[in-house]
């Protein structure tokens, strides 16, 4: 069985982010032969073109670990209809400089959650939008809104509701699926 390593990037850098348990919740729930971890985002200073002739370090570490991944899982929330500036941020650093975008050909996947009963859905449509722009081949289906009830998820991963766990199962065997294509691809091109 190929083992897979997947990033996360959660969109909040807030202390009490529901998205931080979500992301949490599936790394717990991920297949045995899938890694998940963490991507982070906070330390990244305002992108600027000023930047291009020399990168901070942090900005290099987080698109070297973009690029040491096999695919990876955006978990954003939703601030007024779209996603969060620290998320578009960290997209912008690794979308740069021009040539050099680190999503380019990378599996991703988008998920959100909330307490609202539509979730994250207008922040995952623009952040498909720019997702699509940089090249990054995106899961279609199934789509993640999961709406938080109070409860739903514990700090260190746990899933209250069995059918959200299913849920949250299949969404990842569908993702793990979609990276396999490309890695598989990959793999085949160097092997050449």
């Amino acid at each position: 069985m190929t083992q897979y390593t997947i990033g996360y990037i959660v969109g909040s850098i807030s202390s009490t982010s529901l998205n931080r348990k979500l992301a949490k919740a599936l790394a717990a729930l991920a297949p045995e032969n899938v890694e998940l971890h963490e991507i982070p985002i906070k330390d990244l200073p305002f992108y600027s073109p000023d930047h291009d002739a020399d990168y901070p370090q942090v900005a290099r570490e987080f698109k070297q670990a973009i690029a040491d991944v096999d695919g990876v899982i955006i978990v954003t929330p939703e601030y007024s209809r779209s996603i969060p500036g620290v998320l578009k941020n960290a997209l912008d650093w690794a979308a740069r400089p021009y040539g050099q975008a680190s999503l380019d050909g990378k599996p991703t996947a988008v998920i959100g959650t909330s307490g609202g009963p539509i979730s994250t859905a207008a922040a995952q449509q623009h952040l498909k939008a720019i997702l699509s722009h940089y090249n990054a081949p995106t899961l279609g289906q199934p789509e993640g809104y999961i709406q938080a009830l109070p409860g739903l998820f514990g700090d260190n991963g746990e899933v209250t509701n069995e059918g959200t766990a299913a849920f949250l199962r299949a969404y990842l065997d569908a993702f793990v699926a979609l990276v396999g294509r490309y890695v598989d691809v990959k793999d085949a091109s160097v092997a050449a």
